[in-house]
């Protein structure tokens, strides 16, 4: 057992010293952190720019719609002259933008149909689209009120009411109506918030582990052909030790990048407590147990560095798409039956359990012996099958 531990500290040495697998190894899980960072850190709700070209600058109406469009938490306006917006949407620079014309408050003024435009690129984007949509939401509650001032004009037609009365009583009953709806509409929340960090972690902690695989695998097949195993065993080392340091060597690979990962959602999302931090570490590190020991039977298995790599990529991505990473699987369909053969199935459902329902390692005990079970019949197998020297030898 000594040697297979200086077995792996020497490969774990030589992963260190290799300056190039190392900044691949170590900035990789810090380059995706800083992605799911920029996708899901910030606020889950729709954020946008609104484009706006308004030629009705001195129109109190026009000025007022721009001021309900500024007041949406949801929207960041930026006013373009009309020149730089056809420019821009040439350019594609822009996808969306919205028009109020010269005579928008006049003609409101005298009670005259007003038409704005969108001005757009194509179908205007994802983001255009929704801007558009909220955009049109604000407009429509502007029309209301206007048709309701008509209304009321039209109803005290004839009456000893000035003008000013009518236009300043409306607007109070209308804000009043804002503030105080007569029907309101409540939000009651069922069961937890959907966080996207917390629904995604799992399964890119679990497909770092699964394509160490076919690295892993790759480069026991490769050092073989080329006789460094050979050469290893010319010294006082077992195949027995050999195979062991090497299982050791894969594992602390694999648990080295979800350690970053872990770690640094710890510090910035604030997503663990120091309880569940260790047991989302305990974990990995189980599934990096197993994932080291399904490499281990590739690389025993396989005669070229091409097909140990091929067979490794199969294995992970057939696991990947299994286990549910990018997507929920429904219960009791064929592929949520199916996905029971993937170990990462296992690990993510553990990891989402810790995460995002706040269980604690009692909740996710069968997980685990199931990962180590995995881990063991891997072994098994692996040993069994692992050679040192080349076929034929």
């Amino acid at each position: 057992m000594r040697r297979a531990l200086i077995i792996a500290l020497r490969e774990v040495k030589t992963y260190l010293q290799d300056k190039g697998d190392l900044a691949f190894s170590l900035l990789l899980p810090v380059v995706t952190f800083a992605l799911i960072y920029f996708a899901f850190g910030g606020q889950g709700l729709f954020h946008g720019t609104a484009y706006i070209v308004n030629e009705d600058t001195n129109g109190v109406y026009a000025k007022q719609l721009v001021e309900d469009i500024e007041a949406e938490e949801n929207l960041d306006i930026e006013l373009l002259p009309l020149a730089d917006a056809e420019r821009k949407l040439e350019h594609s620079d822009i996808n969306m933008v919205f028009l109020i014309p010269a005579d928008f408050s006049d003609k409101l003024r005298t009670g005259q149909p007003v038409e704005l435009t969108f001005m757009q690129r194509g179908n205007g984007g994802q983001e255009g689209q929704i801007v558009a949509s909220i955009i049109r939401g604000i407009v429509s509650e502007l029309n209301q009120d206007f048709q309701v001032r008509g209304q009321v004009e039209q109803a005290l037609a004839g009456k000893d009411v000035s003008p000013q009365r009518i236009t300043t009583t409306t607007w109070q009953f209308l804000e009043r109506e804002r503030i105080y709806p007569l029907v309101g509409v409540k939000e009651v929340a069922v069961g937890s918030e959907p966080n996207m960090v917390n629904e995604f972690l799992p399964g890119i902690i679990t497909m770092y582990v699964l394509f160490a695989i076919s690295l892993g695998a790759a480069a026991i097949v490769e050092e073989r052909r080329i006789g460094t195993l050979e050469r290893l065993l010319t010294t006082r080392l077992t195949v027995g030790e050999l195979f062991f340091g090497k299982f050791l060597a894969s594992v602390s690979r694999g648990f080295i990048q979800t350690f970053i990962l872990l770690a640094l959602s710890y510090a910035v999302f604030q997503i663990f407590t120091p309880l569940s931090f260790l047991t989302c570490l305990l974990i990995a590190f189980v599934f990096a147990m197993a994932g080291s020991a399904i490499g281990l039977v590739i690389a025993s298995v396989a005669r070229t560095q091409d097909t140990a790599t091929w067979v490794g990529v199969t294995v992970t991505l057939s696991m990947t798409m299994l286990g549910g990473t990018f997507f929920t699987i429904q219960k009791d369909t064929f592929l949520y039956y199916l996905s029971k053969i993937s170990v990462n199935t296992y690990a993510n459902d553990a990891l989402k359990i810790i995460i995002s329902d706040r269980g604690t390692i009692t909740d996710v005990w069968l997980e685990i012996v199931i990962i180590a079970g995995v881990c063991i019949v891997g072994l098994m197998v692996s040993r069994l099958l692992f050679k040192a020297l080349p076929q034929g030898k």
